[in-house]
């Protein structure tokens, strides 16, 4: 059976012309899955029930998409059965949520319909409300100091079952998110098809809406697909994984880099921001007494001189697996003015759920291990 989630509007509309049905009724069904069911909606609720006095107009809360067909009041009875015979809205399933109490960010363990689980983090900012979400269940890129990796890739997510976990956070929070981040478990750019499908759901207008500038897919530095992501989405952000400026530690950190060592990445990066105009991120894991000292920044600066970039330095979300342990604020501090004094833009990423398994791969192993 198929599932809904996975079609762009264009597919529906193909599924429909099958069913005998006019093509508006894609946008009907498309609307039902993926816009909220009463977006902004005032309805009148007596002063007994929570008004603060009787007619009062009060919002409603944000219920985001339909999961039953009997939901879709506005499709013919007759199509409604007939799209319950052929199909199915599988939407991830909340297994465990951490909350934060220091800042509200929610780490999310989504169970899928085959048993496999993966995770999504829920991160409040002040342009609005964030997610992070998984792109495989587990990874098989094999960096040193990532949980996702260390029981390999089980399979790669299809486009809805990520959208499906924007669905279920939003469900879960009542709360709208309008930037999304594809830096959870796996290697996005090793599940390419399924990530363009899912970029071209939640980007349409008659569906989630989120602008291309408001996604970013984050990768560990596959250079043929950088050049192929530039060419068919210019807008969306690109960051990348680099946690070492130099070959030989970077390829003890990230087995990626023996196959695409450092030149070709940066000489494709440089292809890209050419043909985009759109700057790379560099996502540089602070990893105490390996990557972290005065030589590895000015490495660090030499390597990216003259390339429209910026440097997102985030210190280590220890994994007790791994003995790798976290640089201290002042040493972070200390790395970060070094970069700027060559030129080099560079911020620090800001903790969100540092009381939580926020790092990618720990929330979903340490429900395994119980």
């Amino acid at each position: 059976m198929i599932n809904l989630l996975d079609l762009q509007l264009n597919e529906l509309e193909d599924l429909m012309k099958e069913l005998g049905q006019p093509k508006f009724r894609a946008t009907q069904v498309f609307g039902w899955l993926y816009k909220d069911a009463e977006k902004g909606a005032q309805v009148k609720i007596p002063a007994e029930k929570g008004a603060t006095e009787k007619g009062a107009q009060v919002k409603i809360p944000v219920e985001k998409g339909a999961t039953r067909f009997d939901q879709m009041t506005n499709l013919p009875a007759e199509l409604r059965q007939r799209l319950a015979e052929i199909s199915r809205i599988d939407m991830p399933q909340v297994l465990r949520v951490q909350e934060s109490k220091l800042d509200g960010t929610r780490k999310y363990l989504f169970g899928l319909a085959d048993g496999n689980a993966v995770e999504s983090v829920f991160m409040r900012y002040k342009f609005g409300n964030s997610i992070c979400v998984s792109s495989q269940a587990g990874c098989r890129m094999g960096c040193s100091f990532c949980a996702s990796t260390l029981d390999g890739l089980a399979r790669n997510l299809t486009a809805g079952e990520i959208a499906g976990q924007i669905l279920s956070a939003e469900r879960d929070t009542g709360e709208r998110i309008s930037h999304v981040v594809v830096m959870g478990s796996g290697e996005p750019f090793d599940n390419y098809e399924n990530l363009s499908s899912f970029i071209r759901i939640i980007n349409n207008p008659k569906g989630m809406n989120i602008g291309m500038r408001n996604i970013t897919v984050s990768t560990c530095g596959i250079a043929p697909m950088i050049e192929r992501f530039g060419d068919d989405f210019p807008q969306v952000n690109l960051a990348i994984s680099l946690h070492a400026s130099n070959n030989e530690r970077r390829s003890s950190l990230m087995p990626v880099n023996k196959r695409y060592p450092l030149e070709e990445l940066i000489d494709v990066c440089k292809r890209y921001t050419k043909k985009t105009s759109r700057r790379v991120t560099f996502e540089y894991t602070l990893v105490k007494g390996i990557n972290d000292s005065e030589k590895d920044a000015d490495q660090l600066a030499a390597l990216l001189r003259g390339l429209l970039c910026h440097v997102n330095l985030i210190p280590l979300n220890r994994v007790t697996e791994k003995d790798f342990d976290t640089t201290g604020k002042i040493e972070v501090k200390r790395f970060r003015e070094r970069l700027e004094l060559r030129g080099i833009p560079a911020t620090v990423r800001r903790e969100l759920g540092d009381d939580i398994d926020a790092a990618c791969g720990q929330l979903r192993r340490s429900t395994a291990e119980k």
